[in-house]
């Protein structure tokens, strides 16, 4: 089964914790910005990065795999990871601060939709073991260089050592063809919400 030693080390691409939660979802919210289901969900930008950051600070840096791509000192891309036996769930102080997070910044709107969102993803993901890739983004700065394909693919190619299959919830149709170039394929479509965009699953078995 896929753990963080397999993942090989990689030249400017650092695995972060949750000290660099604000880091990490600033990236995110950055990269998300235009999103069409995260417009959606969040309603504008700041819950979107409050939110990203509660959720790398408490979950995914704590329990999962972050990485934080740098150039000259500057972080143009992230991804956060849940690996396969990484415990999925926040304690309580770090769901409320969450959540009241996003009360606070989006409205009772963007926290029943952040409600049904959760609850819609966790309900499509497979029953068997694989990585979970909950977010990969590159900056402004540095799209349409190949940078988000440099983070990702150590982590495919471990999952490929360890037969692990990946999955990951595609929340924009322009991704999709980066996507499908990884080895991705698509399982369904589904939505968090009758007025929701789609978020379509996708899934990689291992090559």
């Amino acid at each position: 089964m896929l753990t963080a030693s397999d993942i090989a080390p990689v030249e400017g691409i650092d695995r972060v914790g949750p000290e660099h939660a604000g880091p990490l979802a600033a990236i995110t919210a950055d990269a998300f910005r235009d999103d069409p289901f995260n417009k959606w969900l969040f309603g504008g930008f700041d819950p979107m990065q409050r939110t990203f950051r509660a959720l790398a600070r408490h979950l995914y840096a704590p329990n999962g795999f972050c990485q934080i791509l740098q150039e000259h000192g500057q972080g143009l891309a992230a991804a956060m990871w849940l690996l396969p036996g990484d415990k999925p769930d926040m304690a309580m102080s770090g769901m409320v601060q969450t959540y009241w997070g996003l009360l606070a910044s989006g409205g009772w709107g963007a926290l029943m939709r952040g409600k049904a969102a959760g609850e819609a993803m966790e309900g499509h993901h497979p029953g068997e073991p694989h990585a979970y890739l909950f977010t990969i983004g590159v900056a402004g700065a540095g799209r349409g260089r190949g940078l988000g394909r440099r983070l990702i693919q150590p982590v495919l190619d471990a999952c490929d050592r360890a037969g692990t299959m990946a999955y990951l919830e595609n929340s924009n149709p322009a991704n999709r063809r980066f996507y499908n170039s990884l080895g991705f394929e698509r399982v369904e479509l589904f939505h968090a919400r009758p007025d929701s965009p789609p978020l379509e699953a996708m899934k990689r078995l291992p090559q």
